[in-house]
């Protein structure tokens, strides 16, 4: 092995540089140059890459406390079914796979690493099924790749959601307020939550459990009857009431093989919602890009060492087509196939399908236990 190469994919989340910079140094005390692909998916169809290193100039040196990506990321970029522009303004999808095969073969890559959640790590393994060495790394705040305990950037997010709760806390109990915080995590509740019990919020809604509104106004004003004139409600993106649909800002257009559904809104539905029944007032804080961005925790810096670490061990070992997983609290390793489930259809969506394989939060998981025992409300 003498050439590698690097690939960001999929929303911007803390510990990508961690990776990144785990991966290289691990490369360089093994003699092996290592390049990152600029902008993920994109950049492999564009063949367009640069040498990292960690000599005193090179790209990857002071990359750990970094936020963001050095190398780029994409989002919506399914080489499978590719988003191509005419001058002419007319739009087609076309499958343009073979295209980053080759540029793969004639850059002389080993072994390409694709950080990257659902998506990522889908058109990884379809990849590998042309005959690329790929090797993957779990990276989404969400939290939902399959087969591994935690992905590097989630424990971040849960930090700067649980923050947000703390200073809510504060408004709420001064005015007298319902404070309904919603936070991201697409079809998983891992982040709502996980924040909402180290946030001491009073209720968490999540995309599992379908909600009923009025159990949740019965909380709020069960609370009330014993002097605590306030309450915390987290609502995942996510999350539905019982009968309901999902709410969304708007659908993409960007072909099949990726989920062009815009999430985002529930968290002000529920707060006119709890408004209207309990006759306190409300208000909605949605916070957005703010749980993707910035320093890492320290505990995703390590994390995110260790992924590198072992992506790295794992190529030089020859385990393509594997993903880099924790279990049992240690670092272990997965075939992409295991990770995709039932989704074998080359370039096919990848998310929220029958055929996908996310990892959601199960109804006998300790999260959901240690919740309902100190008393949050999960709205069923």
């Amino acid at each position: 092995m003498k050439k590698v190469a690097i690939l960001a994919n999929g929303g911007d989340v803390a510990g990508f540089n961690a990776v990144i910079r785990a991966i290289v140094k691990t490369a360089e005390n093994k003699g092996i140059e290592c390049y990152g692909i600029i902008d993920g998916y994109n950049g492999l169809l564009k063949n367009d890459y640069k040498l990292l290193s960690t000599d005193a100039h090179g790209d990857a040196v002071g990359i750990l406390p970094k936020g963001g990506s050095i190398i780029g990321s994409s989002t919506n970029a399914n080489v499978f079914n590719y988003k191509v522009k005419h001058e002419d303004g007319t739009v087609e999808f076309k499958d343009l796979s073979d295209v980053c095969v080759q540029n793969v073969k004639n850059a002389g890559f080993d072994c390409v690493f694709t950080l990257g959640g659902d998506g990522t790590q889908k058109s990884a393994r379809d990849l590998s099924l042309k005959g690329i060495n790929v090797i993957g790394v779990p990276k989404t705040i969400d939290n939902d790749v399959a087969c591994t305990e935690i992905t590097f950037g989630y424990n971040t997010a849960v930090s700067v959601a649980a923050n947000a709760i703390d200073r809510l806390h504060s408004t709420g109990e001064t005015h007298h307020r319902i404070m309904v915080l919603e936070v991201m995590g697409r079809y998983a509740g891992w982040i709502a939550l996980e924040s909402a019990i180290a946030g001491g919020a009073d209720v968490a809604l999540i995309p599992e459990i379908p909600y009923d509104i009025n159990r949740v106004a019965e909380k709020i004003n069960n609370r009330r009857k014993r002097g605590k004139n306030f309450s915390i409600v987290v609502v995942a993106e996510g999350a539905a009431p019982k009968d309901g649909k999902l709410t969304i800002i708007g659908t993409r257009n960007n072909g099949s093989g990726v989920d062009n559904t815009r999430l985002g809104g529930v968290g002000q539905v529920v707060a006119k919602q709890l408004e209207e029944i309990t006759g306190l007032e409300a208000r909605n804080t949605t916070l957005g890009y703010m749980q993707r961005g910035g320093t890492p925790t320290a505990f995703d810096r390590v994390l995110s060492t260790k992924y590198g670490v072992k992506a790295m061990e794992l190529a030089l070992e020859g385990k393509f087509g594997t993903l880099a997983v924790m279990k049992n609290g240690k670092v272990d390793s997965v075939s992409l196939e295991d990770v995709v489930g039932r989704n074998t259809e080359i370039g096919a969506c990848s998310g929220n399908t029958a055929e996908s394989n996310i990892r959601k939060v199960s109804m006998d998981h300790d999260l959901v236990k240690t919740a309902r025992d100190i008393g949050i409300n999960l709205g069923d």
